[in-house]
């Protein structure tokens, strides 16, 4: 059993409050991993305000950077004192993930979200003897100390900045692959993003490096349509003020969209995105909304082409993708300096009300802040 500190959420709705924490003995393809950084996701943030299912009181984060500390007896990816990125866990025998699609693992749900313990049962973090959910995105990250499975964890070098490349785990990774792996729009195409977030900026990063046609950024938010701009949108609309289906339809030249990734989840705008395709156009839907939203759409206006396809975590597999992005940044190509704020993990309330309002694109818990 070994001690440490967690960010704790006690029941939907309530605030993240900083607790001593019991972690359990390692299995041997578990790694003991001293979290340095860890990003917050609006994931975290449904599932603190009920719209996600997980087992509270429990430990959130899934976006988490460390070094390992100590290691199972059958791992053999990373050891101790590697530096590593966290992202999620599967099992690695299903059709998806024998298939490379491991975001699509049989037991993605349960292992990731609803369980909250280890697949027979067992906890791997307690309170007072007490047990409470953990294994967040196989992981539980907003804490000085996670089990993560070895499945987890990329190895990074020793140099590269953690508490900047934390979100690599989830919403970078989840923007880039969904341009890259899922829609992998043709040169001289048109793409819009919906929702000027992490995610949604790394999708406009991941586009900007193609050669398109159009890459538009929509959001409500000046200072995120601001900043699309310096990553790579060629077009801005801003909602309040801007009609996305006008704008689109000049940006386009009347064609509609080829491509169009909806990062906020609110019907409307998702509705929006699939009437602005083109023939053969083709939405992707990134954003979670609470269980139960439901979008109507006009039946008759799928039928010259168009597609709409659900994507999670990019249909990425970490292995392979995030140690490109790494090199992007290492390149100047991924500019994630510009999302980032660093917040303590005594501030990490502050840092959700940052996210809501706008202030902060993707906050960054530093543990040892």
């Amino acid at each position: 059993m070994f001690k440490t500190q967690a960010a704790v959420v006690e029941s939907p709705g309530a605030r993240f409050t900083v607790t001593d924490v019991e972690l359990a003995d390692l299995r041997p393809d578990e790694v003991l991993v001293r979290i340095v950084a860890a990003g917050l996701c609006h994931t975290d943030l449904g599932v603190q305000a009920g719209g996600i299912p997980f087992a509270l009181p429990g430990v959130l984060g899934h976006e988490g950077a460390g070094v390992v500390v100590e290691t199972g007896a059958a791992v053999t990816r990373v050891a101790a004192g590697d530096q590593v990125l966290l992202s999620f866990t599967s099992c690695g025998t299903c059709r998806s993930c024998r298939g490379g699609h491991p975001a699509y693992c049989d037991t993605w749900v349960p292992q990731n979200l609803i369980l909250g313990r280890r697949c027979d049962g067992t906890p791997t973090i307690t309170r007072a003897g007490a047990p409470i959910g953990g294994r967040f995105f196989g992981q539980s990250s907003f804490a000085a100390h996670a089990i993560a499975d070895e499945r987890s964890l990329i190895k990074v070098a020793a140099d590269v900045p953690l508490d900047v490349l934390a979100p690599l785990g989830c919403g970078v990774q989840t923007g880039f692959g969904t341009v890259w792996n899922v829609l992998a729009p043709r040169p001289g195409t048109t793409l819009a993003v919906f929702g000027a977030g992490a995610v949604g900026l790394a999708a406009v990063m991941a586009a900007a490096g193609l050669p398109l046609g159009a890459v538009i950024a929509v959001d409500r938010v000046t200072e995120r349509l601001e900043l699309a701009r310096e990553v790579g949108a060629t077009h801005t609309i801003d909602t309040r003020t801007e009609d996305p289906a006008t704008q689109i339809a000049a940006a386009t030249r009347g064609r509609g969209l080829d491509y169009a990734i909806d990062t906020t989840g609110v019907p409307a705008l998702v509705r929006t995105a699939v009437d602005a395709l083109g023939i053969r156009g083709t939405c992707a839907i990134v954003g979670a909304p609470p269980a139960g939203t439901e979008v109507a759409f006009e039946v008759q206006s799928l039928l010259p082409g168009k597609r709409i396809v659900g994507v999670t975590l990019g249909d990425a597999e970490p292995e392979t993708l995030i140690p490109q992005l790494v090199d992007l940044h290492r390149a100047g190509r991924l500019p994630l300096e510009k999302l980032v704020r660093n917040y303590s993990l005594a501030e990490i309330d502050i840092a959700a009300k940052d996210m809501h309002s706008g202030r902060t694109v993707k906050p960054v818990i530093r543990m040892d802040a």
